[in-house]
């Protein structure tokens, strides 16, 4: 007998059925269990979060709850390791946006008192990063890039390249490079400057050349244009602060471990980055082509495509200029170039730059309020990434990082290994360990300060510096590993130019390259500068 017909049975309900008194005992556990089902498959529509993910993320909490605190650390410190280590979890398995599982660990942070002694004071602690300026930096620089695809600058400027380096494919490779390259600088959304300008450059010229994954003709050129739209991500993303949203925490970390005596500018981030990543960026496209080469290899008629479509878009608008315009400004006073010349009294931080950047072009109507308004990832990037912030800054003023880094320094040291081998495992561990990682803010935010604290107790301090540097590096190499490793990731894969075992395949071996490159020209290249 159906379970259907069972329940109205056992409720009364069934037309021309009485009640049959044999199933009395059981009528009321058979609603019981119906009712259960019948509230999961409602909850299953309705509400905004997934069923499963969130009940594992709930189980991993009260499991840390209910073990017993480590010693080194207070009742209350487990406590935010319990919340911190589950709202990654909720992060990684995608419970809610990211935005929502931030607010949830704000207010768990907050109800629970574990970083004070009062309400009051928990609700200060959870809200307090809010007012970095790291953090301002990142959502005012996004929305200034906002003008990029209202003006179509960063098109023109991806169809600019394409129009100089197209005449073969991988000429064409690089045109998607150096458009990734010269957008770097003022898009901290990686995503949005891959997955949201560069990719349709990519796939209309793809498209034009007859490479479709519904035609099964990707591997003509679309599989490769991908891989090098995907490969130029991460590595321009790890060439100034404000090319990714996590790039500003990684600054702020390297600052405290080193009690602020070596502090990455905009400036000196860039200088430090500039040849090893130029070096990644001139040679991943030809990486590239030998892992997955394109079967069509000259494309004289790309030039032309692009020339056509400069010619429809016509002569530089207003908005373009004044988007030019601004971002020299901008570079400009990122580059402390007034202080260069005046003198340190107009040296400017960086984030009032950002604002000064973002007024310029609200004043000139290149963008309108509005448009401020409606930049939803800039809003979401305000509380998502104050959260981690938050929870990074309160976890080490609890304790917690110097514990965890003194039990990670404990069993390095009881391996017996120098500290070359040391720093290296350091190094290689943090950056695969983002296979287990669908966001790079999540992953920085769980571990990178705790590494960095370890590597500088360990690495002699002559050598501290290249260290630091090469675990920044890392922090964006990373990128390269899956398909959902960052947030352009998911973007480019979802075209379906590229296998899952492609991506996966080229993405460690350009991984491994990039990490090769900044291990020898990179400490080169620090050598030269005299960091160490």
């Amino acid at each position: 007998m159906p379970w259907h017909t069972l329940f109205r049975m056992c409720e009364g309900r069934a037309t021309g059925q009485p009640k049959p008194q044999v199933w009395l005992p059981y009528a009321g556990v058979v609603v019981m269990i119906e009712r259960i089902r019948r509230m999961f498959e409602y909850f299953g529509q309705v509400v905004p979060f997934r069923i499963k993910p969130a009940i594992i993320t709930t189980v991993v909490l009260f499991t840390l709850l209910m073990l017993p605190v480590p010693d080194g650390l207070t009742p209350k410190a487990w406590a935010l390791v319990a919340i911190f280590m589950t709202t990654i979890v909720a992060i990684i398995l995608k419970v809610m946006p990211i935005g929502v599982m931030a607010m949830m660990a704000m207010t768990i942070v907050s109800l629970s008192q574990v970083t004070s002694t009062s309400s009051k004071g928990a609700i200060a602690d959870a809200l307090a990063s809010l007012s970095n300026p790291l953090i301002w930096l990142i959502v005012v620089a996004i929305l200034i890039s906002r003008g990029l695809k209202k003006t179509g600058l960063g098109s023109r400027i991806g169809l600019i390249f394409i129009s100089l380096l197209g005449r073969k494919t991988v000429g064409i490779g690089y045109g998607l490079a150096v458009c990734e390259l010269v957008l770097a600088p003022f898009t901290p959304s990686n995503t949005a400057r891959g997955g949201g300008i560069v990719h349709p450059i990519m796939k209309s010229i793809a498209t034009a050349f007859g490479s479709d994954p519904a035609k099964g003709t990707e591997r003509k050129m679309g599989t490769y244009l991908s891989l090098v739209n995907m490969h130029a991500n991460p590595i321009t993303s790890g060439m100034f602060i404000t090319a990714t949203a996590p790039n500003p925490l990684v600054v702020d970390y390297v600052a405290r471990v080193t009690n602020q005596n070596f502090h990455l500018t905009w400036t000196g981030w860039a200088l430090y980055m500039l040849l090893p990543g130029l070096v990644c960026l001139l040679l991943m496209p030809l990486v590239i082509a030998l892992l997955s080469p394109p079967e069509v290899k000259s494309t004289p008629d790309a030039v032309q495509y692009a020339r056509t479509e400069l010619q429809r878009m016509g002569r530089l608008s207003g908005g373009e200029k004044v988007m030019i315009g601004t971002f020299l400004l901008l570079l400009l006073l990122w580059a402390n170039v007034p202080a260069m010349i005046f003198g340190a009294a107009f040296t400017l931080d960086p984030t009032a730059v950002a604002f000064l950047g973002l007024f310029a072009l609200i004043i000139t109507g290149t963008i309108d309020w509005d448009d401020v308004l409606s930049e939803k990832s800039a809003w979401d990037t305000l509380i998502w990434f104050g959260a981690l912030v938050m929870m990074a800054e309160q976890l080490n003023k609890t304790g917690v990082i110097a514990w965890f880094s003194n039990l990670l320094k404990n069993g390095i040291l009881a391996s017996g290994m120098g500290w070359e081998l040391a720093a290296a495992l350091l190094v290689l561990c943090f950056v695969f360990s983002h296979y287990f990682f669908a966001s790079t803010t999540a992953h920085v935010s769980a571990m990178m300060l705790a590494f960095l604290t370890v590597g500088l107790q360990l690495v002699p301090p002559d050598y501290a510096v290249p260290f630091l540097l090469m675990m920044t590096a890392g922090s964006t190499i990373m990128m390269t590993l899956t398909h959902y490793a960052t947030g352009t990731s998911p973007i480019i894969f979802g075209s379906g130019y590229v296998t899952l075992g492609e991506w996966w395949k080229v993405g460690f071996v350009m991984c491994v390259v990039e990490l090769l490159i900044y291990a020898v020209v990179g400490l080169l290249w620090w050598k030269l500068l005299g960091l160490w």
